[in-house]
């Protein structure tokens, strides 16, 4: 773990020279618009560090759980008896098997991870393979943290490292349009999502980085396009490449099935990333296919030792009998007994959205979360213990160091490797931004001169 170089750079942050750091911090979130709604986007005064071992090491980790997701969405596309377990709802089952004209069902994705046991263990608790955001907030958050003042003198004694992720986003992007165009050809992107939503800074990241490298490219609100001879169209830009970070239900709940994308993308008349068949992989059950002992002869010696490192218990919550520490337990029961160990999810949110902690609630509160889970798909997972990190803040021109909850959120593509990473700290259990509080750090490698 980076400890060497977390104290240098807390011992560097005098009053005076943490008072100057954010000054510039504040400065520089206003110029570049990183907010999240109305909340800055970065609240303390220290970047995320990673030893080049221990980035190397999640890397190769996070390799072997990808492969195991690719796997049994292979599966799942072949067979809708397999696919079942995934409890996909009767539109989803409709789209999913629609080609989208290339090969990966999720070419940019996000695995959700933490920490654990000092460092020396990493649990994944979520797969974000529908529309992992983020990486451009990341990507100008590093730049921002590298100018600053505190880096000056840091940086004499440690060599310091980004990891960016938009260039990797764009090439997926361009890639899968070479592969659904068949040919060499200048994509036209739209960037789709409702024009209302606190993400909206990031987009303006995006679609300045995309004219940077020569790309054309708008934002787009899915309420604005048409569809119209063979053409979707967002007034009279005609959209051949959709950046897509509308999630998939929204657009079907708010538009239903006759939407002009999800006509365009079925007939083959527009590009979008990532496609529909993401959704398998982007439901938390998902991560019960994988750790469920009914599927374990699906995967390779290797793929089986990381699900049992790296993935923690879960399953979809239902009446069935089914293993838990080696030993057979009837699930609902189980559930309802265990609850200071156990988290339950719904299928398909996002932000925090309906989690309950059962370490969190009364068992009364708990019991009836159980059974609203059997009502609707869910998840039940093992607790994870999330891990601390000390970061420093301004208070009443002090500088403050405090522990904050540290999430590490992997970016992958072409569901195969890992590529740059998001870090959220926060202060509660709960650690995503959307869910109203923490902060995002921009992570870098950092090693001693």
């Amino acid at each position: 773990m980076p400890g060497e170089a977390i104290a240098r750079y807390h011992e560097l942050l005098t009053d005076e020279l943490g008072g100057e750091t954010q000054a510039q911090i504040d400065t520089q979130l206003r110029e570049r618009g990183l907010y999240f709604g109305d909340r800055p986007l970065c609240t303390v005064l220290r970047p995320r560090f990673f030893t080049p071992a221990q980035y190397g090491w999640m890397r190769v980790r996070a390799g072997l759980i990808l492969r195991a997701f690719e796997r049994v969405h292979n599966i799942a596309i072949a067979d809708s008896g397999f696919r079942a377990q995934y409890k996909l709802q009767e539109w989803e089952e409709e789209l999913v098997t629609v080609n989208p004209g290339f090969r990966n069902a999720s070419p940019t994705s996000r695995l959700d991870a933490f920490f654990v046991n000092d460092g020396k263990g990493l649990r994944f608790t979520e797969y974000n393979a529908e529309t992992p955001a983020g990486s451009g907030y990341n990507d100008v958050l590093t730049e921002m943290f590298l100018g600053l003042p505190v880096m000056r003198e840091f940086l004499r004694s440690f060599e310091v490292r980004p990891l960016p992720v938009r260039h990797s986003l764009m090439h997926c992007l361009l890639d899968a349009f070479r592969q659904w165009k068949g040919r060499a050809e200048a994509p036209r992107i739209a960037i789709i999502d409702w024009s209302d939503v606190p993400t909206y800074s990031e987009f303006v990241i995006f679609e300045q980085y995309f004219a940077e490298q020569g790309l054309e490219c708008i934002i787009a609100d899915p309420r604005e396009l048409e569809y119209q001879d063979g053409r979707l169209m967002a007034g009279d830009y005609h959209i051949t490449l959709i950046y897509k970070r509308v999630l998939i239900s929204e657009l079907v709940e708010r538009g239903g099935m006759d939407h002009p994308i999800i006509r365009a993308v079925r007939d083959g008349a527009v590009c979008m990333v990532n496609p529909f068949a993401c959704k398998i992989n982007h439901k938390k059950a998902s991560l019960a296919v994988l750790t469920d002992e009914r599927n374990a002869s699906l995967f390779p010696a290797d793929e089986q030792r990381a699900i049992a490192d790296h993935v923690p218990w879960t399953r979809v919550v239902e009446e069935r009998k089914t293993r838990f520490d080696n030993r057979e337990v009837d699930l609902v029961p189980f559930s309802v007994e265990n609850r200071e160990r156990l988290v339950l999810k719904p299928n398909d949110e996002y932000g925090g959205k309906g989690i309950v902690l059962g370490w969190e609630v009364s068992a009364s509160e708990w019991a009836a979360a159980v059974q609203t889970a059997l009502a609707e798909p869910y998840i039940v997972q093992e607790r994870i213990i999330l891990p601390k990190e000390p970061y420093p803040s301004m208070a009443d021109g002090h500088v403050v160091i405090a522990d904050r909850m540290l999430d590490t959120a992997p970016y992958a593509f072409y569901g195969d490797y890992v590529d740059g990473c998001l870090s959220r700290l926060g202060t509660t259990s709960l650690l995503n931004v959307t869910s109203g509080g923490g902060s995002n750090v921009p992570s870098l490698l950092a090693e001693k001169r």
